[in-house]
């Protein structure tokens, strides 16, 4: 978890007002920061303040008060105007950038006008170009700081399975952790490729790259959905990768994110199952159109074509997909990608590779 605050020193007086809470939606600003464990409510010792729901807003006895914000509304943040806000989870916003730089415009008021962003750092351009700033002073807190508050086995289970990742680094730890040198990827070529919506699709496609057992060692199945426009341009829509899954769960996963997007194939790696991906998928679904696939190069020159298209600009994430890209910016010429296989760029791989009709397997000669 990391806590920005930039400003300068206050002068104590007045009470601050109107202040903004900012939150991924309605709903998060309501369950996280007023009524959650950590939220305003729960830390009101002194007096909590009045909740009017119809208006979406805070009232304190003393004539302060807090707005409720949408971070998937930046429109809502044109006009009103502010002394303070209070941004949470900023890295897992829609569209992070232009819902902060409307928040910038409106806080305008007071001797001092300042802001509070806590988050799961994740290395957007957004979150970096604010901890640059001068005027942030950055404070950390690691999960396990927060232990007396969590079950007791929590930490012992998480860092079991997640300790010394490059996930675990950032989920547990609270390391803004930024692209390997040599990774395919970089987070900047993702962020200018992306978007927000996407145009009329021709074909959608769902990847499949199944582990090879289900215990809780294994590695996870990834599972991703992109789909193609008319001028083959590629956008990828969703990442469903599931750990830890019997192969019924992770078929039903698949499955499910076909329905949903009413894709026309679902790619499926067969290196580690064979005839059981196809099978696994029938019994959830046998109207879907499975297509096996076989990995005949290593995962990295698999990787290489991919990484081609979107440094061409012709593959665009919509939205954020965090823990696909974080593994896609850390993976390297050693075909891994946070310590483990990765799974999520070998579905990405699959997937885009169908789209653009990119041979995965090696050339080779037939005698006639």
């Amino acid at each position: 978890m990391q806590g920005l605050a930039t400003g300068l020193l206050p002068a104590a007086d007045a009470p601050v007002s109107p202040i903004s809470l900012v939150g991924e939606s309605i709903q998060e600003v309501r369950d996280i920061m007023i009524d959650g464990p950590s939220g305003i409510m729960t830390c009101a010792f002194a007096e909590r303040p009045h909740f009017e729901v119809t208006r979406r807003r805070l009232v304190w006895s003393n004539g302060a008060v807090a707005h409720v914000h949408s971070a998937h509304d930046p429109e809502g943040l044109r006009g009103p105007q502010f002394a303070a806000a209070w941004c949470d989870e900023i890295c897992k916003w829609p569209d992070a950038r232009q819902v902060w730089d409307m928040l910038q415009f409106g806080l305008r008021l007071g001797d001092w006008p300042r802001q509070l962003v806590t988050t799961t750092p994740r290395p957007i351009r957004l979150l970096r170009d604010i901890m640059a700033d001068a005027s942030t002073v950055t404070t950390h807190m690691k999960t396990r700081d927060n232990a007396p508050n969590l079950a007791a086995p929590f930490m012992d289970t998480m860092e079991a399975h997640y300790g010394g990742t490059r996930l675990g680094r950032q989920e547990l730890d609270g390391e803004l952790l930024l692209q390997s040198e040599n990774a395919l990827w970089s987070y900047d070529t993702l962020d200018h490729r992306r978007r927000k919506t996407h145009p009329a699709l021709v074909r959608i496609v769902v990847a499949v790259d199944p582990p090879a057992s289900s215990h809780a060692r294994s590695d996870a199945c990834g599972i991703v959905v992109a789909g193609a426009d008319a001028n083959g341009h590629i956008y990828v829509l969703g990442d469903h990768t599931v750990r830890m899954a019997s192969p019924t769960a992770w078929a039903k996963r698949a499955c499910a994110a076909y329905q949903a997007v009413g894709a026309d194939a679902l790619v499926a790696e067969v290196n580690q199952g064979g005839d059981m991906v196809a099978a696994m998928i029938a019994t959830q679904d046998a109207a879907i159109r499975v297509k096996s696939v076989h990995a005949r190069k290593s995962k990295f020159m698999r990787a290489e074509p991919i990484a081609a298209l979107y440094e061409n600009g012709r593959v665009h994430h919509v939205g954020v997909h965090a823990q696909l890209e974080a593994e896609m910016c850390d993976f390297t010429a050693d075909g891994r990608s946070q310590g483990h296989s990765p799974d999520r760029v070998d579905a990405l791989v699959w997937a885009v590779g169908e789209l653009a009709g990119i041979g995965m397997a090696e050339p080779h000669v037939r005698a006639v």
